[in-house]
């Protein structure tokens, strides 16, 4: 295994030195540990409209909205992992970041087959669950192993730097960072061996038909 691997990561949260960056940084260290290359971009501070469905990235395999979903997906196509990290707003994620992932999993045409996938919540309180939940699913629906840790991804903090005091969730962060990377590396070194799983003609059911 020649390549050095690479993680793009994605902060959804507007406040790019808030509690999510620090979460962000936890895995951050754990990477550079590891010897794995990452790439960090803010989201949630950009200016991201959502999907308007015109269907012109089937054609061009790329968004019609040429802003940071476009500049993100060529970081992303050349990545080994993405993580997907965002605050919790009405038990949701940003919805600036929502509307990135809607744009660039659906607009990006490349394989993602066996790219890992993790997602990081952060909360004053409740609602980590279900943005947990909401984040995963961009990465079951690609063909992405989704890498886990000793807890569901989530931590806690409210005033600005409050996360630091949530050992457990760091701690999870940590350990998460570590399986992504054990994961990274073992994927690498399947595919130069075995190569991507072997894929079948997608077969489309609809559930109306004329």
């Amino acid at each position: 295994m020649d390549k050095r691997l690479r993680v793009l990561v994605l902060n959804g949260s507007p406040k790019s030195g808030g509690n999510t960056m620090i979460a962000v940084n936890e895995m951050i260290s754990i990477f550079d540990a590891e010897g794995i290359e990452t790439e960090l971009v803010h989201v949630g501070n950009k200016d991201v409209r959502g999907c308007v469905s015109c269907s012109s990235c089937s054609k061009t395999g790329k968004c019609v909205f040429d802003d940071i979903v476009n500049e993100v997906a060529a970081k992303f196509e050349e990545a080994d992992g993405l993580v997907v990290a965002s605050p919790v707003y009405y038990a949701s994620a940003n919805a600036t970041l929502i509307a990135c992932l809607d744009r660039l999993f659906y607009s990006s045409h490349f394989d993602k087959t066996m790219k890992v996938g993790a997602s990081i919540v952060v909360a004053r309180r409740g609602g980590c669950s279900a943005t947990f939940d909401e984040l995963n699913k961009y990465f079951t629906i690609s063909g992405m192993p989704v890498a886990s840790s000793q807890y569901w991804n989530s931590v806690h903090g409210n005033a600005p730097g409050q996360a630091v005091k949530d050992l457990e969730g760091l701690q999870t962060i940590r350990v998460l960072a570590r399986n992504m990377a054990f994961l990274m590396k073992s994927i690498a070194l399947g595919k130069e061996k075995y190569g991507l799983p072997e894929k079948e003609e997608r077969q489309w059911t609809h559930f109306i038909n004329d």
